[in-house]
């Protein structure tokens, strides 16, 4: 029984990890696939980004209500649904003719689908199914995801230039996607107490509460409640600005960028891989230190690190020296997306139990700064005809950031008793 109750947290989180991987993945396509597009279509690098925007938009907004709906219907169902509009919106983009398709395919069905599957998933996992560990598995399963996004960019490069283009591409994600369904309907289990364990680090099983309630008015009420104290807008902030300089930027335009000094596509997004990889150690690490150290001290360290490799990238794209090349991929991928597990960590302490719809609008806040940065960045290349300026605006937004971080008050124990009812 005891190996039992301790094997089942950790399956959930490994089923977790993969539908992240693969949700993640499958969003992130469009970043190789914009040279191919382009020259097939004819498009703006400002027109693809758009369509890349409402992908990360709906991929954020989608979050807050997906953490409802899974409280109300289950995360089975409400994930098996998320992958498979995520296989529809990407096996039909072999049949489209004009911009719009595209933004309506990979910016609205796979920006719901991939945002249905995303960090407020991670959030829920992790209140649930761990007491102790949290910071660790939130780390785990937030590297699954980002690093899903980046290792996926290579092979969907290769493909794009293999016989079919592009297309084949879109076929494979589709494809995966629908097998990624029945693991998740087979394997996947609600709560512990579903099998009768308790959350890992618990000795008490916690009765699984009642699914009743409305998944959009929990999610609103969720938002109107955490709204009201300082610590969400600070942490709400910091997170858009999070992402405007993660998924906006470096993941949707460092490899036209790349391509802009003379990188080839592909080397561009072995770069981006390697990034992922190094992400996963970091944000691992970073969910160990959560355990143990001031969330909002580590917060503030990630965002001024990261601040500081973005202003000196536009010297290293001008000097093509490999070496430093690879320094910025080490040093900007240990902090890709390293900010998660603190910021889950401190939506814990200041939300309880509804820290994961909390989290699912401050992540909503991420993913509207990733798709700001995405269409303004595009919009500086096609007018200045560089991204200079937008890795300068991203570097310094980045220190003001990590201010935020800092201003971010110690969790007070009435503040957390007074938002939980409201939310429940």
């Amino acid at each position: 029984m005891i190996r039992h109750k301790h094997v089942w947290p950790w399956m959930i989180a490994a089923i977790g990890f993969v539908a992240l991987v693969a949700a993640a993945g499958f969003r992130a396509t469009p970043g190789a696939l914009v040279e191919p597009l382009q020259r097939e279509f004819g498009w703006s690098t400002g027109t693809i980004g758009f369509a890349m925007s409402v992908n990360l938009a709906l991929y954020g907004v989608t979050a807050p209500f997906a953490s409802a709906l899974m409280e109300r219907f289950g995360v089975r169902k409400v994930t098996a649904g998320a992958m498979t509009l995520i296989a529809l919106g990407s096996g039909l983009t072999v049949f489209m003719t004009a911009s719009w398709q595209l933004v309506m395919l990979w910016g609205v069905l796979v920006g719901l689908g991939a945002g249905s599957i995303s960090l407020g998933f991670v959030a829920t996992i992790g209140t649930r199914w761990f007491v102790k560990r949290q910071g660790l598995v939130t780390g785990l399963l937030s590297a699954g995801g980002a690093t899903g996004s980046l290792v996926f960019l290579p092979l969907v490069a290769k493909l794009s230039e293999a016989p079919g283009g592009w297309r084949t591409a879109a076929i494979v994600v589709s494809l995966v996607a629908l097998a990624t369904v029945p693991l998740v309907l087979l394997f996947f289990r609600e709560h512990p107490a579903d099998l009768g364990i308790p959350p890992y680090g618990a000795d008490e099983v916690v009765p699984a509460p009642p699914a009743t309630g409305n998944a959009a008015r929990l999610a609103v009420d969720g938002l109107k409640s955490a709204a009201r104290t300082r610590t969400f807008w600070f942490l709400s902030t910091a997170f858009a600005i999070c992402g405007a300089t993660s998924n906006g930027l470096v993941n949707t335009h460092f490899i036209p960028a790349a391509h802009d000094h003379g990188m080839p596509t592909v080397t561009a997004a072995g770069l981006l891989a390697m990034i992922g990889i190094f992400d996963l150690i970091g944000t691992v690490l970073s969910g160990w230190l959560s355990d143990r150290y001031d969330s909002r001290v580590l917060l503030a360290a990630y965002y001024v690190l990261r601040g500081l490799s973005l202003l000196v990238l536009p010297q290293l794209f001008d000097k093509q020296v490999t070496g430093f090349m690879v320094v910025f991929v080490v040093f900007y991928g240990m902090d890709f997306i390293a900010t998660v597990p603190p910021t889950v960590a401190l939506c814990r302490e200041h939300f309880g139990m509804s820290a994961p719809i909390v989290f699912g609008w401050i992540f909503a806040a991420h993913q509207l700064g990733a798709a700001f940065a995405a269409t303004v960045a595009g919009i500086t290349r096609d007018s200045f005809g560089t991204y200079a300026p937008a890795w300068y605006v991203a570097g310094a937004l980045s220190v003001g950031a990590a201010l935020l971080s800092v201003g971010t008050r110690r969790p007070a124990v009435q503040e957390t008793r007074l938002e939980e009812p409201a939310l429940a």
